[in-house]
C-alpha cells in the first residue's frame, strides 16, 4: 500500500522528471531534498513514480507531449536506422509513452564485438562521449552519448548508445512485472508511430 508521503514524493519527483528531464533515480532524491525531507526517507517505487509522470503529462502537457514524443521516436528510429547493424533496442521513456522534449533518448545495441559500435560512429565522424551508465541487471554498461539535432523540436536531443553483449539479448524483452515489454526494436517503433499518426 503507498503511503500519503510516498504518493507527495512521486509527484514532486513526476514534475522534476517532466518539467526539467531529470532521471527518475536523482529526480526521487532531488524532490526529497525540494520537501525537505531526511535523506533516508523511503523512495516511491518506479511503477508510482511512472503513474505520477503519466498523470502529470496529462494534466500540464496534454497539448504538447503528444507531438514532442512522436518527434522523439522519430530520430530514435533515424539513429537506429543507422546503427541496424547492432541490432538497436529503444527503452527508457520514449519508448514508455512518458517522454517530452526534454528527455534523452536511450539505444539499448546489442554487439558481437563491443567496439565495433565505437567504430561506426567514427566512421561516420560522429563526435560522441564515452561514459559508464546503470544497465538493465543493475550493471555497469558503456554507453556513447551524442547530440542529434530533432527536425521536428528544432532542438538538440541526448542519444545515448548502450552497449550490450549479443549474448544480452535474450532477456532483453522478457515483460516486466506489469506485463510489458521493457523495450523494442525497429519494427515495434515504426508501430508504434503508425498508431500515433492517425489524428
Amino acid at each position: 500500500m503507498h503511503t500519503p508521503l510516498s504518493e507527495e514524493i512521486a509527484h514532486t519527483t513526476a514534475r522534476l522528471v517532466v518539467e526539467e528531464g531529470l532521471e527518475w533515480g536523482p529526480a526521487k532524491r532531488r524532490a526529497l531534498r525540494q520537501m525537505g525531507l531526511p535523506a533516508r526517507t523511503p523512495l516511491p517505487d518506479n511503477d508510482l513514480v511512472e503513474a505520477a509522470v503519466r498523470e502529470y503529462i496529462e494534466i500540464f502537457c496534454a497539448d504538447t507531449q503528444p507531438r514532442e514524443l512522436r518527434a522523439l521516436r522519430q530520430l530514435a528510429l533515424v539513429w537506429m536506422e543507422r546503427m541496424a547493424a547492432f541490432r538497436p533496442h529503444l527503452a527508457g521513456a520514449v519508448w514508455h509513452g512518458t517522454a517530452t522534449r526534454l528527455s534523452d533518448i536511450y539505444l539499448q545495441l546489442f554487439c558481437d564485438d563491443p567496439k565495433s559500435a565505437e567504430i561506426a560512429l567514427i566512421d561516420h565522424h560522429v563526435d560522441y562521449e564515452p561514459r559508464t551508465v546503470t544497465g538493465f541487471h543493475g550493471e555497469s554498461v558503456e554507453a556513447l552519448s551524442l547530440g542529434s539535432k530533432s527536425p521536428e523540436l528544432n532542438e538538440m536531443i541526448g542519444v545515448h548508445l548502450l552497449i550490450y553483449d549479443l549474448d544480452d539479448l535474450r532477456g532483453a524483452l522478457k515483460p516486466d512485472a506489469k506485463g510489458r515489454v521493457p523495450r523494442g526494436d525497429m519494427t515495434a517503433v515504426r508501430r508504434l508511430l503508425q498508431e500515433t499518426s492517425a489524428p
